[in-house]
């Protein structure tokens, strides 16, 4: 029985370890500090406020360059938009569709069964428009980069108007002390009342990067919330199991003792 009781016991610290987070440091950059954030830990979930104000700042400031291609309109189900908010979001922007009965491709209003529309047609357009830059698509951003939405906040809110002394700046750069080199090409994206938001929140430069974390922690791990669950399930059962098992050993060998 002790045979058993172990891979359990494995099986639930695993689980719970994977949901724990630590600290993270950008390479050839500051220490970045660590962010409360509603999602963290075995039962966070996303605050929908956040995400949703974050989705704002996406599609007011980030989509002009940056690409969400792993997200689908429908998918905001997932931050709280309902059926009629992701169709009038959808229907805001035209789809390339076709061809038509003539042979020919046409535009149309978006749907909630559309992509998130690309902001060019393709990838030598988005160099073009970017002095040969190719802006990174932002589905997956938070997994890609070590420290995840910490680090993502940390970047946005870790411009400097001006370099430190001794430090020359290249052409076309931007300070940026959590940015591995400290100089990064990407203009400071967002700054105090970037956008306006529909809530009513005040758009302070770190409420607008906390918000655009969290969407942006959605985009990369939607299922977080549901996969959280199932693992809470999956340690309660196997607790119960442990427990009935344990009685069943008691049971069987009692008449052993």
């Amino acid at each position: 029985m002790s045979k058993l009781i172990k891979p359990l016991a494995a099986a639930l610290l695993i689980s719970a370890a994977a949901f724990t987070a630590t600290p993270a440091k950008a390479s050839e950059g500051a220490a970045i500090p660590a962010q409360e954030w509603s999602f963290s830990g075995m039962f966070g979930t996303f605050d929908r406020g956040e995400a949703q104000r974050g989705f704002q700042i996406y599609a007011e400031v980030c989509a002009s360059c940056h690409s969400l291609n792993q997200i689908f309109y429908r998918h905001l189900s997932g931050i709280g938009f309902s059926e009629d908010q992701i169709k009038a979001i959808a229907a805001e922007v035209e789809v390339e569709d076709g061809p038509n009965e003539e042979g020919e491709m046409f535009m149309r209003p978006g749907r909630p069964s559309d992509r998130v529309v690309n902001p060019f047609a393709n990838e030598q357009a988005a160099r073009a428009s970017n002095n040969g830059a190719m802006p990174p698509d932002l589905s997956l951003m938070v997994k890609a980069r070590k420290g995840g939405a910490d680090y993502l906040y940390a970047l946005l809110t870790g411009y400097e108007e001006e370099a430190p002394e001794g430090i020359e700046l290249m052409e076309g750069m931007s300070y940026n002390h959590f940015f591995p080199g400290s100089q990064i090409a990407m203009a400071p994206p967002l700054d105090e009342d970037s956008v306006e938001y529909t809530d009513g929140t005040k758009a302070t430069l770190e409420q607008e990067a906390r918000d655009i974390s969290t969407f942006l922690a959605w985009t990369a791990e939607p299922e977080m919330e549901a996969r959280k669950h199932m693992g809470v399930i999956v340690m309660l059962v196997l607790l119960v199991l442990t427990g009935m098992f344990y009685a069943i050993k008691k049971v069987v060998w009692a008449d052993q003792h």
